[in-house]
């Protein structure tokens, strides 16, 4: 797969085995062998800073307004004309979204705060995406945006060998600005790439790097509440993306109000005939069977009901063969 977004599993054989990673920390860090203790009190005080650094953060975003709908749609007009002053707004009326959605993830791996970090990277790609012309509210499209980057950094915390807390904060550093670097240059970076930004040896990067590489089953839950696994985010080619997603839901709503139009008889003949309203599709002589008609009959009706919407649907500047693809 071509896309940048997606994520390639290997599960004939580990790129590197247990070892490799020994090899790979002692190089890192020769004081790997810490007392447990000097350890534990570590990873409390990393706690307790997070937590304020948490509440600090929360406090601050806190005064942003939200956008109203033509707020939305103005800023974002701007934002992609290349008005920094409007992608700015756009970023900073959304952070609470961010941790709403952010604290949905809590207890997965990572800290709230690298969550909402996370969770950031997704709303500043959404803003550079997001087109207003589409109709749907900038909230419900960077959901998904923020919702993708946050599971993706959670899958790439899961890992079945453990590693000390000094050298997984430091492998998220590395990680991070990898991530910034792919949204940037649009392509996943090299090692030069990352070391360069972080003004690092490329030797470093690289050692640091090999530590994240696993065997990962495409089984492995990472949505919150354990309710989405690998495979399910990982990206399809042919699948859709937010955009149309959306304006799926955007049409078939739309449907069902133009069919609310149509005559009772003409309503259920058009949604019996192409799957909606809950019905699944069938033939002429099927439709005329289960509402007592002839297949003539139910072909009249047909017709003179995708006349009506023709025209209906002629009025605001769209397409009926777009929508139903039959034939009459």
């Amino acid at each position: 797969m071509g896309d940048k977004n997606t994520i390639v599993v290997n599960l004939a054989e580990p790129v590197v085995n247990e070892k490799d990673i020994d090899s790979e920390l002692a190089e890192i860090e020769a004081d790997d062998e810490k007392d447990p203790m000097e350890e534990i009190l570590a990873g409390q005080e990393e706690i307790q800073k997070n937590l304020d650094a948490t509440q600090l953060y929360l406090g601050e975003i806190g005064f942003s307004p939200l956008l109203s709908a033509e707020e939305e749609v103005y800023f974002a007009r701007r934002a992609l004309k290349g008005d920094e002053a409007s992608r700015k707004r756009m970023i900073v009326s959304n952070l609470r979204l961010v941790v709403k959605i952010a604290r949905r993830y809590n207890n997965r791996g990572l800290a709230l705060l690298d969550l909402i970090e996370e969770g950031n990277l997704g709303l500043i790609r959404a803003v550079e995406k997001f087109d207003p012309e589409r109709g749907f509210r900038f909230s419900t499209y960077a959901t998904w945006w923020i919702r993708q980057t946050i599971e993706r950094a959670i899958m790439n915390q899961t890992r079945t060998i453990r590693l000390p807390i000094h050298v997984v904060k430091e492998l998220n550093v590395y990680l991070r600005a990898s991530r910034e670097l792919a949204q940037k240059l649009d392509h996943e970076p090299t090692a030069e790439e990352i070391a360069e930004s972080l003004d690092k040896p490329v030797e470093d990067v690289t050692k640091m790097l090999r530590l994240n590489e696993r065997i990962t089953s495409v089984d492995t839950p990472i949505g919150s509440d354990n309710d989405k696994a690998l495979l399910d985010i990982i990206a399809d080619e042919k699948g859709y993306g937010p955009e149309e997603d959306l304006q799926d839901k955007d049409i078939k709503c739309s449907i069902i109000r133009w069919l609310e139009e149509l005559n009772p008889k003409q309503r259920e003949v058009l949604a019996r005939r192409f799957g909606l309203m809950g019905y699944e599709p069938s033939t002429l002589e099927d439709v005329g069977a289960e509402i007592g008609l002839t297949r003539e009959r139910v072909r009249q009706i047909q017709v003179e009901a995708l006349r009506r919407l023709r025209d209906m649907l002629g009025h605001q500047g769209l397409n009926l063969e777009a929508l139903f693809n039959k034939e009459d």
